[in-house]
């Protein structure tokens, strides 16, 4: 099968979506399908070997953002876009990405909704014209539902489904002001008719998103996520002082805040003698007061030292630290889709504590490698990883539960086989369709399909 995978990037620091798609588009190589990764926005931050290549950079963030203010910037050559394309430009813009919100980042994120109808229709027309010098393909990806007004022009001009996933996007939507949250939305619901096929990560973010989008959740394929478990192997039980780990994003949003504070509370308790609190992960300039907060809290409790806090650690770091850990937790306090995170602690065999909440309860359930504990409670949190650490013996168990689930069920390459499984269903789909409102066979259908099977589809 020959696949588009359009994913945007970050341009400087590690996003579990460019993460994930990197890892599937490499997956989806090594089962023998050819696979062209597509950056878009800013480059791709990455942990492992880049599998976008030499694609070129296309819908480039600061092109994006001048169209958007100018009609002068809509009708520029290419020779002139070139320069704003650079990735040095690219990564300079991206840590000031930061401050663009309001009223400008409310009104691009509807243009680039708007699709052909929008200002960057221009970056539109020089993809597509791209893709169509790339030969013959089964399918477009795209990697959230953010890029949905891409679909209707893709499809017409190209002439094969388009397949969006959902990983998280209400987040961001939701972060807008008014009146283009409620506009994107409204959007949103209207544009995912363009699609062929829609992917979500979970259960829950599945009927999370139907809802969100005003469409029956059926119309929606679950392909939980995979993590490439080279590397991993499970810690050993630490002898000496217990080790409680953070790994996600540096934010409020991910529950950081209330970890430490769970972390303070056990400390005073005494229960647990001597935990360390190790904390790691992705931040941005916009993370940066937070942490600075949270860093002068310890201190003010006398914690600073047994606390340690590194940010965007590569692969290999990211391994070691897991293996460090006695138990884990990131209490996010909103409706998380997905989280490899959990998937990353469970293959170094480290339990989790977990609110029960949104996404983490299929997967704390479905693996046992955990526990759950009232959603927003702090209290709760601190008898939860309590309990953890006390029972050294069941958190060893949960700890190889969640490892064999994820060799089992979670791999990188049990997602990509889904994965597949879920385009030769859209494809074949497509050849019906179009073979009804036809009343013959569509020749241009059959091709996808035909040539999907001749390449191991």
């Amino acid at each position: 099968m020959r696949i588009v995978q359009l994913t945007p990037g970050t341009g400087n620091f590690y996003c579990g979506s460019c993460l994930r798609d990197n890892a599937l588009v490499k997956a989806l190589r090594a089962l023998g399908h050819d696979v062209l990764m597509v950056p878009m926005y800013l480059p791709h931050v990455v942990d492992e070997d880049d599998a976008g290549g030499d694609s070129p950079m296309f819908y480039g963030g600061v092109n994006v953002f001048l169209q958007q203010k100018s009609a002068l910037f809509r009708h520029t050559p290419r020779i002139v876009d070139r320069m704003f394309d650079s990735k040095r430009l690219l990564r300079w813009a991206a840590k000031k990405s930061g401050s663009a919100g309001g009223k400008d980042l409310g009104e691009l994120v509807i243009s680039m909704l708007q699709g052909e109808e929008g200002k960057q229709n221009k970056e539109l027309s020089r993809m597509i014209r791209w893709l169509k010098g790339q030969g013959a393909v089964n399918v477009v990806v795209l990697s959230n539902v953010l890029l949905v007004g891409m679909a209707r022009r893709i499809k017409q001009e190209l002439g094969v489904p388009v397949v969006c996933m959902l990983q998280g996007e209400d987040l961001f939507v939701d972060s807008l002001e008014e009146p283009w949250r409620g506009e994107s939305w409204d959007l949103l619901g209207k544009r995912v008719e363009d699609l062929n096929g829609m992917v979500a990560v979970s259960e829950y973010y599945g009927q999370e998103m139907g809802r969100r989008l005003g469409i029956e959740d059926d119309r929606i394929e679950v392909v939980h996520n995979g993590i490439n478990l080279k590397g991993y192997e499970v810690r050993e039980r630490n002898q000496g002082t217990p080790v409680l780990g953070y790994l996600a994003r540096l934010c409020p949003e991910k529950g950081l805040g209330d970890l430490i504070g769970a972390y303070v509370k056990i400390r005073e308790r005494g229960k647990v003698e001597r935990l360390r609190l190790a904390v790691a992960g992705t931040a941005t300039e916009v993370d940066k007061g937070f942490i600075a907060e949270q860093r002068a809290l310890l201190d003010r409790a006398g914690l600073g030292s047994d606390v340690t806090i590194e940010v965007n650690v590569d692969h290999a770091r990211k391994i070691e630290f897991l293996r460090e850990l006695d138990v884990m937790s990131v209490p996010a306090n909103y409706g998380e889709s997905f989280g490899i995170y959990l998937l990353e602690a469970w293959a170094a065999g480290v339990p989790v504590v977990q609110p029960r909440s949104a996404s983490y309860v299929e997967l704390v359930e479905g693996t046992g490698g955990g526990v759950l504990v009232e959603a927003g409670s702090v209290n709760a949190l601190v008898e939860g990883i309590e309990g953890m650490l006390l029972d050294a013996e069941r958190g060893g168990r949960m700890g190889l539960a969640g490892r064999a689930a994820i060799e089992n069920r979670f791999t990188i390459e049990r997602m990509a086989e889904r994965v597949v499984d879920v385009y030769e269903r859209v494809l074949g789909r497509v050849l019906r369709e179009n073979t009804v409102a036809e009343g013959r066979g569509n020749v241009a259908g059959e091709g996808l399909v035909d040539g999907a099977r001749a390449e191991g589809a």
